[in-house]
């Protein structure tokens, strides 16, 4: 990761968006090329369609890049993520494209090679960096490797042993001639295949050489097309209920990824909560997602809810990083709310404050250290629950059958999305997707915000509001400005007032540089006396 910083730009115009009830100013953003980051994660099947069939492509995300990022200081229409994360794009038999039938390729729905490196040299001029859904738990059973194999036991005299000198490819998965809890039979042979997703997605043997050789040479084919790093499918599920030897198998991944690019990022899924995949951070990984703030039951919507004091949500975050750094001192958090596999946020929250809730939570996940992801259409309110095809839905640009419109995968419910497309809300001042608009922008006018490590300052802080001063010193260079920032969060039902000058540690921020709030009214700084409406947030920053 680099420290320094590569340029500075102005965009007053957005940021000043963003501060109402503050002293309108210019406010310097820099451009820090590094691993924390907003990233913005694509369903390439329903993102957009760039050639009429229905179903979203490559061409259709290059053409869609300007709403994630488009490069230009001086624009507000864009999201301001930078960086894009693609779930999987390679050739597959099924819709979501988990089981993977060549690892250097793509599928030829999503389009070609020279459309990938097409996508990622415009990314790039817009200063967006391109990862990649990655998965090596398994292939699918209709993989040549897999094929081979299969042949291979099927013309096997009844007796004979396998033998890997006469077949590698054997050697590829986790055969046996014993029935065990995980397997599927090989049909028309004695031997069992490991198969823990589903019988289609044969799990691959992580040990084996060859086949670590094969996933490197995947990743450098990968590489050398321009791609910036992996998101690391089932790390848990490497060699099933060992976390010792999936932890082995993720690192032999990440060194020969990190020995080919050390700049390549890797972010890894496990599944769990933060004790239980934390020790994965021994891999030399530089993220795992953070399940434990994800989900409707997670930290993130509990404390938008109100079903928790916001000092837990900030504390929380305080014990995860002495829980990471105690396995690798250089860890990034991957801060996320919701995914592919989770029900939308916006479902969570009902009611008149249900707008309230699905803004809010947006903001908290932002507001977190680390590198933090954005699911595709989660800036709209997009809705879809129950079956995985729901929770994949169209990204509502506009009216059904607009230009671009997808239809979706295949099976998927009727949907009802309560808060209109992007062309319903980008002139909305109220609308969710400007709420996120001003979230990101905040996030990256002040590096702190993704950098800092967390201090409560809890004279200030009681069961609805929380104060706490976020400090990236030491991963900042000295240039940048703003390297601590102090955050109030007000998450009850009432507008409060704090009193900075009770507590010598709020010495100094006496700047309101923004105000992000769920309704009309703003957070207002009096010379001590800061007021803070219901669900408000705001971000202080010293006199200098």
């Amino acid at each position: 990761m680099k420290k320094a910083v590569v340029s500075c730009f102005l965009a007053a115009s957005l940021l000043s968006s963003a501060l109402t009830g503050c002293a309108e100013k210019k406010v310097e953003v820099p451009k820090i090329d590094d691993f924390y980051r907003t990233t913005y994660e694509i369903f390439v099947y329903s993102f957009y369609d760039s050639d009429g069939d229905g179903i979203g492509d490559l061409k259709g995300v290059t053409k869609k890049l300007d709403y994630i990022n488009d490069g230009d200081d001086k624009t507000t229409d864009d999201l301001g993520c930078n960086q894009i994360w693609l779930m999987p794009i390679c050739p597959s038999t099924t819709y979501h494209k988990y089981d993977v039938t060549d690892y250097c390729n793509v599928d030829p729905e999503y389009g070609t090679i020279d459309d990938y490196k097409e996508l990622v040299k415009e990314a790039h001029k817009r200063g967006i960096r391109v990862i990649n859904d990655t998965v090596i738990n398994h292939t699918s059973s209709q993989h040549p490797w897999f094929l081979e194999a299969k042949k291979y036991l099927l013309g096997l005299p009844k007796g004979k042993a396998p033998d890997s000198t006469e077949c590698p490819y054997i050697n590829y998965y986790h055969f046996t001639d014993k029935a065990e809890e995980g397997y599927e039979k090989l049909e028309g042979t004695d031997y069992y295949y490991e198969c823990r997703f589903w019988s289609q997605m044969p799990d691959l043997n992580l040990d084996n050489a060859a086949v670590q050789k094969e996933m490197a040479d995947m990743a450098k084919f990968w590489l050398d097309l321009g791609c910036d790093g992996f998101r690391m499918d089932a790390v848990t599920q490497f060699t099933s209920g060992n976390v010792s030897e999936s932890t082995k198998e993720l690192g032999t991944f990440v060194k020969s990824v990190h020995d080919m690019d050390p700049d390549a990022y890797i972010v890894g899924e496990a599944w769990t909560s933060s004790g239980g995949y934390a020790p994965y951070y021994e891999s030399g990984i530089d993220s795992l997602f953070d399940f434990d703030f994800s989900g409707s039951e997670g930290l993130v919507a509990k404390c938008a809810k109100g079903k928790m004091t916001p000092a837990r949500y900030v504390q929380a975050q305080i014990d995860e990083d002495k829980l990471y750094s105690s396995y690798n001192e250089k860890y990034v958090n991957a801060p996320f709310y919701t995914n592919h596999d989770m029900a939308r946020s916006a479902g969570y929250y009902t009611g008149k404050t249900a707008k309230d809730g699905a803004k809010l939570s947006g903001a908290l996940n932002l507001l977190m250290s680390g590198n933090a992801f954005i699911y595709y259409g989660e800036e709209l309110g997009m809705k879809g629950s129950g079956k995985d095809e729901n929770k994949r839905a169209p990204m509502q640009w506009a009216a059904e059958g607009t230009e671009g419109m997808t239809k979706g995968p295949d099976g998927m419910d009727k949907l009802n999305m309560s808060y209109g497309t992007l062309e319903d809300q980008k002139d909305d001042p109220d609308s969710i997707y400007n709420y996120y608009k001003k979230a990101i922008g905040i996030r990256n006018a002040y590096p702190a915000i993704a950098r800092g490590k967390c201090s409560i300052i809890d004279s200030l802080s009681g069961d609805r509001n929380v104060v706490w001063i976020k400090d990236a010193s030491d991963k900042l260079d000295e240039k940048i400005k703003n390297s601590k920032v102090l955050i109030a969060l007000n998450n009850g039902s009432e507008s409060i007032v704090i009193d900075l000058g009770k507590d010598k540690s709020a010495d100094g921020f006496r700047v309101l540089s923004f105000s992000l709030t769920t309704g009309g009214e703003e957070a207002v700084l009096d010379g001590d006396k800061l007021t803070l409406p219901s669900n408000g947030i705001a971000v202080l920053t010293d006199n200098e």
